[in-house]
């Protein structure tokens, strides 16, 4: 089945007459990517595409660009002036009353909110009701195929044995008096990655102390903060096979530069763990139950339980993204405080469960593991999970 049928057929399923794909200098890359569409050509002007859940799909694209679509095997028409445009553009809707198009309604999901106000109040003009694309986003950009889930859980598998890795690393330079620091172990996080044959589009995080705090912190080579005995260290790392249409993995994990870890840092951790498993037991069990689950559910899961430890203030972000080509993609996110991800969490898709809680100008906790959907069951990429904060010094470890 082409592309297009599969988009006519979700356009019934979801009793929607037709998705109005529009584009104008590359704002849409959604666009692109779920039509096939090529980005490395001239794109100055405004082109839509409309595939009805009946009949022929149609394209208008602007005269100075007329063959911008010629990949699509579509009738198309260009248009000269801005009055051709809207005469073209509303006999391409006569007929339809409900188009799906890249917006979100007061933006609640962001990431598919890509037409501007101003266009959609032009289609709406035509006596058109626009309404979300985000669930046939989701549908044509989430979903995984199999051999996509497989290079998930082999770049999981290997980051796994990364953190492990680096964790030694840190211990090693410590109890052998050699330099150990932020920048130092990105360094070494970075070369190891590169050794199992992964790539990652930015660095990973490695947060000690206070900067475990700050959720997204970036290392600073000029400070050069150094890692020594009775620091508490954030281990941030996500990374993919090469190939384009691989899908990464994403995992946190903390640990204490010390043979035994501080009380404060073990019961902080425990709630956060506590918290992820929340969110992980009830995605399972739906799943199982052949039961639907939310995004916001999920991370209403997790919230509860660390708003009930009394730190509802300091769990500053959504619980969990969306895992695709890119590390956050543009799927259902577990998330009920930063916006309200309605959507499902569905069949073949990948997400990151990771609740934290940050206690601004000490130490941060987050704990995170990946998941995916498959079948009848949810699966956690990359156990064991994470149980406690490990002590780098500890004598086991030695």
């Amino acid at each position: 089945m082409t592309r297009i049928a599969e988009i006519a057929r979700a356009l019934r399923d979801a009793a929607i007459d037709g998705w109005l794909f529009y584009d104008f200098r590359l704002t849409d890359p959604l666009a692109y990517r779920i039509l096939g569409i090529p980005t490395d050509l001239v794109t100055t002007r405004r082109w839509f595409v409309l595939v009805p859940a009946d009949g022929e799909p149609s394209a208008l694209v602007s005269a100075v660009e007329a063959h911008r679509l010629d990949s699509l095997a579509v009738s198309r028409r260009a248009y000269r002036s801005e009055d051709e445009m809207r005469q073209a553009l509303r006999a391409m809707l006569a007929g339809r009353r409900r188009i799906a198009m890249q917006y979100s309604p007061e933006a609640a999901i962001p990431y598919v909110a890509r037409v501007d106000a101003g266009t959609v109040e032009l289609v709406r003009s035509m006596g058109v009701e626009v309404v979300s694309s985000a669930d046939l986003v989701q549908r044509f950009e989430a979903v995984l195929t199999e051999g996509q889930l497989e290079s998930h859980h082999r770049a999981a598998a290997k980051l796994r044995t990364i953190v492990d890795e680096t964790f030694e690393e840190i211990a090693r330079r410590v109890r052998h008096g050699m330099p150990a620091s932020e920048p130092r172990i990105q360094d070494c996080v970075l070369s190891r990655i590169n050794e199992q044959g992964l790539v990652t589009a930015e660095p990973p995080i490695v947060a000690i102390n206070a900067h475990s705090a700050n959720p997204h912190y970036t290392v600073s080579r000029e400070a050069n903060t150094p890692i020594g005995r009775g620091d508490f260290v954030l281990l941030d790392l996500w990374a993919k096979e090469p190939d384009a249409e691989a899908i990464y993995a994403d995992f946190t994990w903390t640990a204490y530069v010390g043979d035994r870890v501080p009380e404060e840092h073990a019961r902080i951790f425990a709630i956060v763990a506590a918290a992820r498993d929340a969110a992980v037991r009830l995605v399972q069990r739906r799943v199982a139950r052949g039961e639907a689950v939310s995004g916001r559910e999920a991370d209403h899961a997790a919230r509860q339980v660390i708003e009930r430890a009394g730190f509802a203030a300091q769990f500053v972000h959504r619980t969990g993204h969306s895992i695709g080509r890119e590390v956050h993609g543009v799927g259902a996110n577990l998330d009920s405080l930063e916006t309200s991800d309605h959507r499902l969490l569905i069949d073949r898709t990948c997400f990151s469960v990771e609740p934290g809680i940050y206690l601004e100008g000490r130490f941060g906790v987050r704990s995170e593991i990946d998941m995916t959907i498959e079948g009848a069951r949810a699966w956690v990429s990359g156990e064991p999970r994470q149980t406690e904060v490990v002590a780098l010094l500890a004598h086991d470890r030695s």
